[in-house]
Protein backbone atom coordinates (compact mmCIF):
# COMPACT_ATOMS: atom_id res chain seq x y z
CA UNK A 1 0.00 0.00 0.00
CA UNK A 2 1.48 3.39 -0.96
CA UNK A 3 2.12 6.22 1.48
CA UNK A 4 -0.88 8.32 0.39
CA UNK A 5 -3.26 5.39 0.81
CA UNK A 6 -1.76 4.66 4.22
CA UNK A 7 -2.30 8.26 5.27
CA UNK A 8 -5.89 8.05 4.09
CA UNK A 9 -6.46 4.97 6.25
CA UNK A 10 -4.97 6.75 9.25
CA UNK A 11 -7.48 9.59 8.75
CA UNK A 12 -10.39 7.16 8.67
CA UNK A 13 -9.13 5.31 11.73
CA UNK A 14 -8.95 8.59 13.62
CA UNK A 15 -12.50 9.44 12.55
CA UNK A 16 -14.02 6.26 13.87
CA UNK A 17 -11.97 5.73 17.05
CA UNK A 18 -13.26 4.75 19.51
CA UNK A 19 -15.49 2.30 17.68
CA UNK A 20 -16.11 -1.41 17.35
CA UNK A 21 -16.99 -3.96 14.74
CA UNK A 22 -20.51 -3.55 13.44
CA UNK A 23 -23.29 -5.55 15.08
CA UNK A 24 -27.05 -5.29 14.73
CA UNK A 25 -27.49 -5.61 18.48
CA UNK A 26 -25.74 -2.25 18.91
CA UNK A 27 -28.53 0.28 18.45
CA UNK A 28 -28.87 4.05 18.73
CA UNK A 29 -28.99 5.38 22.27
CA UNK A 30 -30.48 8.50 23.82
CA UNK A 31 -28.90 9.52 27.14
CA UNK A 32 -27.52 5.99 27.33
CA UNK A 33 -30.96 4.44 26.80
CA UNK A 34 -31.16 2.02 23.84
CA UNK A 35 -33.92 3.07 21.44
CA UNK A 36 -35.47 -0.37 21.33
CA UNK A 37 -38.16 -2.42 23.04
CA UNK A 38 -41.63 -1.26 23.99
CA UNK A 39 -42.79 2.29 24.64
CA UNK A 40 -43.76 1.88 28.35
CA UNK A 41 -40.24 0.59 29.07
CA UNK A 42 -38.65 3.58 27.35
CA UNK A 43 -40.92 6.02 29.18
CA UNK A 44 -39.97 4.46 32.50
CA UNK A 45 -36.27 4.81 31.71
CA UNK A 46 -36.71 8.42 30.56
CA UNK A 47 -38.53 9.24 33.80
CA UNK A 48 -35.52 7.91 35.71
CA UNK A 49 -33.50 10.56 33.84
CA UNK A 50 -35.75 13.31 35.19
CA UNK A 51 -38.33 13.64 32.41
CA UNK A 52 -42.00 13.99 33.32
CA UNK A 53 -45.26 13.41 31.47
CA UNK A 54 -46.60 16.60 29.89
CA UNK A 55 -49.72 17.95 31.62
CA UNK A 56 -51.06 18.87 28.16
CA UNK A 57 -50.24 15.75 26.13
CA UNK A 58 -49.77 12.43 27.90
CA UNK A 59 -47.79 11.05 24.95
CA UNK A 60 -45.13 13.76 25.39
CA UNK A 61 -42.40 14.00 28.03
CA UNK A 62 -40.96 17.28 29.30
CA UNK A 63 -37.50 17.87 30.66
CA UNK A 64 -34.06 19.31 30.08
CA UNK A 65 -31.59 18.18 27.46
CA UNK A 66 -28.24 19.67 26.47
CA UNK A 67 -28.91 22.64 28.73
CA UNK A 68 -32.32 23.56 27.33
CA UNK A 69 -35.98 22.71 27.99
CA UNK A 70 -37.29 20.16 25.53
CA UNK A 71 -40.22 17.92 24.69
CA UNK A 72 -39.71 14.25 23.85
CA UNK A 73 -41.88 12.34 21.38
CA UNK A 74 -41.52 8.57 21.05
CA UNK A 75 -42.10 6.93 17.66
CA UNK A 76 -43.09 3.26 17.33
CA UNK A 77 -43.59 0.74 14.55
CA UNK A 78 -45.22 -2.63 15.28
CA UNK A 79 -45.15 -1.61 18.95
CA UNK A 80 -41.33 -1.35 18.91
CA UNK A 81 -39.68 2.01 19.55
CA UNK A 82 -37.64 3.26 16.59
CA UNK A 83 -37.31 7.00 17.32
CA UNK A 84 -37.00 9.57 20.06
CA UNK A 85 -37.72 13.04 18.73
CA UNK A 86 -36.45 16.02 20.71
CA UNK A 87 -38.07 19.43 20.16
CA UNK A 88 -36.83 22.58 21.84
CA UNK A 89 -39.36 24.74 23.69
CA UNK A 90 -37.90 28.08 22.66
CA UNK A 91 -38.70 29.52 19.25
CA UNK A 92 -35.94 31.81 17.98
CA UNK A 93 -35.24 34.47 15.39
CA UNK A 94 -33.54 33.64 12.10
CA UNK A 95 -30.18 34.89 13.34
CA UNK A 96 -30.38 33.01 16.65
CA UNK A 97 -31.50 29.73 15.07
CA UNK A 98 -28.53 29.85 12.70
CA UNK A 99 -26.20 30.22 15.68
CA UNK A 100 -27.92 27.38 17.55
CA UNK A 101 -27.78 25.11 14.48
CA UNK A 102 -24.08 25.72 13.94
CA UNK A 103 -23.34 25.25 17.66
CA UNK A 104 -25.07 21.87 17.56
CA UNK A 105 -23.03 20.90 14.52
CA UNK A 106 -19.85 21.79 16.37
CA UNK A 107 -20.93 19.85 19.46
CA UNK A 108 -21.67 16.71 17.46
CA UNK A 109 -18.47 16.99 15.41
CA UNK A 110 -16.44 17.36 18.61
CA UNK A 111 -18.11 14.35 20.24
CA UNK A 112 -16.09 11.17 19.64
CA UNK A 113 -19.25 9.09 19.83
CA UNK A 114 -20.36 10.46 16.45
CA UNK A 115 -19.15 10.26 12.88
CA UNK A 116 -19.78 13.10 10.44
CA UNK A 117 -19.29 12.58 6.70
CA UNK A 118 -20.35 16.00 5.44
CA UNK A 119 -20.04 19.72 6.11
CA UNK A 120 -23.39 20.93 7.48
CA UNK A 121 -22.62 24.38 8.89
CA UNK A 122 -24.82 27.25 7.69
CA UNK A 123 -22.82 30.12 6.15
CA UNK A 124 -23.22 33.54 7.79
CA UNK A 125 -24.61 35.02 4.57
CA UNK A 126 -27.30 32.34 4.13
CA UNK A 127 -30.86 33.71 4.05
CA UNK A 128 -32.72 30.98 5.90
CA UNK A 129 -36.14 32.56 5.59
CA UNK A 130 -35.86 32.98 1.81
CA UNK A 131 -34.40 29.53 1.22
CA UNK A 132 -37.06 27.77 3.29
CA UNK A 133 -40.09 29.71 2.04
CA UNK A 134 -39.16 30.18 -1.63
CA UNK A 135 -36.83 27.29 -2.45
CA UNK A 136 -38.26 24.80 0.09
CA UNK A 137 -34.73 24.13 1.30
CA UNK A 138 -34.26 21.96 4.37
CA UNK A 139 -31.51 22.90 6.77
CA UNK A 140 -30.45 19.65 8.39
CA UNK A 141 -27.33 17.86 9.61
CA UNK A 142 -26.79 14.10 9.79
CA UNK A 143 -24.48 12.21 12.14
CA UNK A 144 -23.86 8.54 12.81
CA UNK A 145 -23.65 7.26 16.36
CA UNK A 146 -20.64 4.99 16.76
CA UNK A 147 -20.72 1.76 18.77
CA UNK A 148 -19.22 1.86 22.22
CA UNK A 149 -16.25 0.01 23.74
CA UNK A 150 -14.53 -0.26 20.40
CA UNK A 151 -11.69 -2.42 19.30
CA UNK A 152 -9.99 0.01 16.91
CA UNK A 153 -7.78 -2.75 15.52
CA UNK A 154 -10.86 -4.65 14.35
CA UNK A 155 -12.24 -1.53 12.67
CA UNK A 156 -8.91 -0.76 11.03
CA UNK A 157 -8.71 -4.25 9.55
CA UNK A 158 -12.34 -4.01 8.48
CA UNK A 159 -11.72 -0.85 6.43
CA UNK A 160 -8.47 -2.18 5.03
CA UNK A 161 -10.28 -5.36 3.93
CA UNK A 162 -12.93 -3.22 2.23
CA UNK A 163 -10.27 -1.30 0.27
CA UNK A 164 -8.44 -4.45 -0.87
CA UNK A 165 -11.73 -6.04 -1.95
CA UNK A 166 -12.44 -3.08 -4.22
CA UNK A 167 -8.95 -2.37 -5.57
CA UNK A 168 -5.88 -4.31 -6.63
CA UNK A 169 -2.41 -3.54 -5.28
CA UNK A 170 -1.55 -2.09 -8.69
CA UNK A 171 -4.51 0.31 -8.48
CA UNK A 172 -3.59 1.33 -4.95
CA UNK A 173 -0.12 2.24 -6.19
CA UNK A 174 -1.75 5.08 -8.16
CA UNK A 175 -0.94 8.31 -6.32
CA UNK A 176 -2.91 10.61 -8.63
CA UNK A 177 -5.28 13.11 -7.04
CA UNK A 178 -8.26 11.74 -9.01
CA UNK A 179 -7.72 8.23 -7.69
CA UNK A 180 -7.19 9.37 -4.12
CA UNK A 181 -10.44 11.36 -4.32
CA UNK A 182 -12.25 8.32 -5.68
CA UNK A 183 -10.85 6.16 -2.88
CA UNK A 184 -11.86 8.71 -0.25
CA UNK A 185 -15.41 8.87 -1.65
CA UNK A 186 -15.75 5.09 -1.71
CA UNK A 187 -14.56 4.85 1.89
CA UNK A 188 -17.01 7.57 2.91
CA UNK A 189 -19.87 5.66 1.30
CA UNK A 190 -18.73 2.50 3.05
CA UNK A 191 -18.73 4.20 6.46
CA UNK A 192 -22.08 5.84 5.77
CA UNK A 193 -23.63 2.48 4.93
CA UNK A 194 -21.93 0.74 7.85
CA UNK A 195 -23.36 3.10 10.46
CA UNK A 196 -26.53 4.18 8.65
CA UNK A 197 -28.82 2.28 11.03
CA UNK A 198 -27.69 4.50 13.92
CA UNK A 199 -28.59 7.92 12.59
CA UNK A 200 -28.92 11.06 14.68
CA UNK A 201 -29.97 14.10 12.73
CA UNK A 202 -31.54 17.48 13.30
CA UNK A 203 -33.29 20.15 11.27
CA UNK A 204 -34.67 23.67 11.46
CA UNK A 205 -38.44 24.11 11.53
CA UNK A 206 -40.42 27.32 11.07
CA UNK A 207 -43.70 28.33 12.67
CA UNK A 208 -45.29 31.76 12.24
CA UNK A 209 -42.00 33.43 11.39
CA UNK A 210 -40.09 31.89 14.30
CA UNK A 211 -37.71 28.94 14.21
CA UNK A 212 -36.91 25.91 16.34
CA UNK A 213 -34.77 22.78 16.02
CA UNK A 214 -35.87 19.16 16.17
CA UNK A 215 -33.40 16.32 16.79
CA UNK A 216 -34.16 12.74 15.75
CA UNK A 217 -32.48 9.75 17.41
CA UNK A 218 -33.35 6.88 15.06
CA UNK A 219 -32.93 3.12 15.38
CA UNK A 220 -33.56 2.20 11.76
CA UNK A 221 -33.58 -1.51 12.53
CA UNK A 222 -37.06 -1.00 13.99
CA UNK A 223 -38.36 1.38 11.33
CA UNK A 224 -40.78 0.34 8.60
CA UNK A 225 -38.84 -1.16 5.68
CA UNK A 226 -41.67 -1.76 3.23
CA UNK A 227 -42.14 -5.42 4.12
CA UNK A 228 -45.87 -4.83 4.57
CA UNK A 229 -46.40 -3.28 1.14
Amino acid sequence: MNKITSKLLIIFFALITPSLSYAQTDVTKFLGIPIDGYKPEIIKKLKSKGFTVSPIKKEVLNGEFNGKKVNLHIGTYNNKVYRIMVTYDNHLSEGDIKIMFNNLCQQFKSNKRYLSLSEDMIPDEEDISYQMSINNKRFQAVFYQLPELSDSTTVSKDIETFIFEKYTKEQLANESEDFQNELANRCMEYLREKYSKKTVWFMINEQYGEYYITIFYDNLYNQASGDEL
